[in-house]
């Protein structure tokens, strides 16, 4: 059952995931107006919550008036110049460092491999000044098996830095190790299953990605959304992922489709990354619960391995 709207105010609106939205876009198009007040009205009579993504460039002071009078969140580049955002997003230390930080939103902090191995010390010194940060990585499809095991020795540097940050008082969240301590089920992305994206031209897509990566449309606003196969975003007809307790996964069905060509099967790189991040919850759990500060009902198994389709063949 659909339950948001993503609605991508320009061909260039803020990539918020791992997608690129400035890929062979060379033109800022704004959404029509008129389709704008549209998909407004869609969302309400739809009963769907609405999620605004802009771009960086300001925007026409009609269409203000329209996205800020309207009951929705909002996503924006981190150099916006408006104040009433909820999620704001950067790309890359460089923007990280150029950035203050605020504690009132919640941040994306876009980057590849290279750039946060590199760079991963300055995020632990500025962690802190964070009250929700989503680290996602725009090429997993490119991690290695030493590429892993650098990134557990990252992550446990971040297990001590939000245990510190916890022990002096503070709140964190951090995507990669803090949500699974409070999760019970999959708490998965859900594209094609419960949110559904409008493109600036007017048409449905399963996400923005798949928008920007010119994949076939769903239909637009006058015909109605149709989804093919639609059984297969949801998680009963995932298989491997169904049966997967790293329930802070993206579960993400575009790199699914790139990568494995099918929406319900994931990459051995996803599966790995998420059980790589598993277990560092798993750890920070465990230093909390020493400290006596940290006492969740969550319970996260000790397992033997990274990809559970390893665990599946070898039963």
């Amino acid at each position: 059952m659909m339950k948001y709207l993503v609605i991508l105010l320009s061909n260039q609106s803020t990539s918020y995931c791992c997608y690129d939205s400035s890929k062979n876009i060379v033109e800022n198009e704004l959404i029509p107006l008129d389709t704008l007040q549209n998909a407004i009205r869609y969302a309400f009579i739809e009963d769907l919550f609405i999620q605004f993504v802009l771009p960086s460039c300001s925007l026409p002071q009609e269409y203000e008036n329209i996205i800020f009078s309207t009951k929705a969140s909002i996503i924006a580049p981190v150099e916006t110049r408006y104040y009433k955002v909820d999620v704001l997003v950067i790309n890359g230390f460089v923007e990280l460092k150029n950035s203050v930080i605020r504690k009132d939103v919640s941040y994306v902090l876009r980057i590849n491999k290279s750039d946060f191995f590199d760079n991963y010390k300055s995020l632990v010194e500025r962690l802190s000044e964070f009250s929700r940060l989503n680290i996602i990585f725009t090429d997993i499809e490119n991690f290695t098996n030493n590429d892993f095991d650098i990134y557990i020795g990252i992550l446990n540097e971040l297990v001590f830095c939000v245990k510190d940050i916890i022990l002096s008082g503070y709140t964190i969240q951090l995507n990669i190790l803090t949500d699974r301590l409070s999760q019970e089920k999959m708490n998965n992305c859900n594209a094609g299953n419960n949110t559904i994206t409008l493109a600036s031209n007017g048409q449905f897509y399963i996400c923005p990605a798949f928008y920007y990566a010119n994949e076939p449309a769903l239909g637009n606003l006058k015909d109605g959304l149709i989804i093919k196969n639609s059984q297969l975003y949801q998680l009963e007809y995932a298989p491997l992922c169904r049966a997967c307790d790293a329930y802070q996964c993206k579960r993400c069905v575009f790199l699914n489709k790139q990568l494995t060509r099918e929406v319900n099967i994931p990459s051995k790189e996803q599966c790995v990354m998420a059980h790589l991040e598993r277990n560092a919850s798993r750890l920070l759990l465990q230093t909390l619960r020493e400290q006596i500060v940290y006492m969740p009902k969550t319970e996260i198994k000790e397992i033997s391995y990274l990809d559970p389709f390893d665990n599946i063949k070898n039963k």
